[in-house]
Formats: structure tokens, sequence, C-alpha cells
């Protein structure tokens, strides 16, 4: 059974515009991956995005994943909660000075912990510091219910979305 799915396309033009959530937790630190390793981005969009129906790279092979990963626009970062990885942001530096959240989310025992917000404040801050003139993610209907309240209270502003059908949500179906 198909599904009315809305795409969001959100972004902030100027570092002004975050509106940034304190990290009050002490054992939690957002470090970036300096070593890039195909494997830990594909467990982090494996893990995070089952829920969210990330599929298109499901079937990518260790050399797809080492291509995204092995580029010097591609920037990872990892929330960790007592050592142990909570969630991720993948950024990805475009050729138009803007820079994208590719993916970003928690896993899923650390949702609903008050890390959402904090993490998000890190890859915007994270944007901005690789010189961006823009920041732009976009989530849909799909995603976490919280997803896209939270880009707007961090300070996102929707500039497009678009409406769409889904193909039967058990079958092969991708919002990534």
């Amino acid at each position: 059974m198909p599904v009315e799915v809305t795409t969001y396309y959100l972004e902030m033009t100027n570092p002004q515009q975050l509106r940034p959530k304190p990290n009050d937790n002490p054992n939690f630190e957002i470090k970036p991956v300096g070593i890039p390793l195909p494997e830990l981005n594909q467990f982090l969009y494996t893990i995070v995005g089952k829920a969210w129906f990330w599929t298109n790279r499901l079937n990518w092979t260790r050399q797809q994943w080492a291509e995204w990963v092995d580029r010097p626009e591609l920037k990872t970062w990892v929330g960790y909660l007592s050592g142990t990885p909570a969630g991720y942001f993948e950024l990805e530096v475009q050729p138009t000075s803007s820079v994208e959240v590719a993916y970003f989310g928690l896993l899923p025992p650390f949702i609903g912990l008050g890390l959402g917000g904090p993490l998000l404040t890190a890859a915007v801050e994270q944007a901005w510091a690789l010189g961006a003139a823009r920041v732009w993610v976009h989530t849909c209907t799909l995603d976490h219910p919280r997803a896209l309240a939270n880009y707007q209270a961090r300070g996102f502003r929707i500039f497009a979305h678009n409406n769409h059908h889904s193909e039967d949500l058990a079958g092969p179906f991708s919002v990534d």
C-alpha cells in the first residue's frame, strides 16, 4: 500500500541563526572520525537508519563505502555516551560553499535521552567551521517524529518541500 511522504528541505544562511542546545550531559562527547573507516559509517548508517527506511546504501560494497567516506568533502563525527557510540552525523562540503548535514541520527537505545539537540548543535557548529556559506539538511515524514521539530528548534528554516508516494513500505523504498 503506497504511503504519502513529505520531504522537507531546511537551511541556515548565517551562523547567528543557530539556536544551540547545550550538552548538559558530562558523559556525552562528540568526536570527529580522524581516519575514514568504511565499516564504521556503514554500521552507523545501518543501525541509525533501520527504523527510518534508509535503504539506498544497504547493498553497497566495501568499495562503495570507501569511496563515500574517503573524500576530503566528507567529515564524520560520532557522539559517545559513556564511551559507547550513541549517534553520528556526516557533513558533506559541496562546491557551492554549502555544507549538507548528509546523515544525522541516534542509535535506537539513545533516542529520548536528550542527546539529539546537542548532537545537532555540534553538527551545525562544525558545518559553519568548515567554511559554509549555507548549511542545509532534508528530512521527511518517515523520519523520527521529532526530527523536523529538532531542526527547526535549532534554527533551520524550511525552504522547500515536496510530496510523493512511497511504494509499499515492506518493499524496496528509501527516503535517504
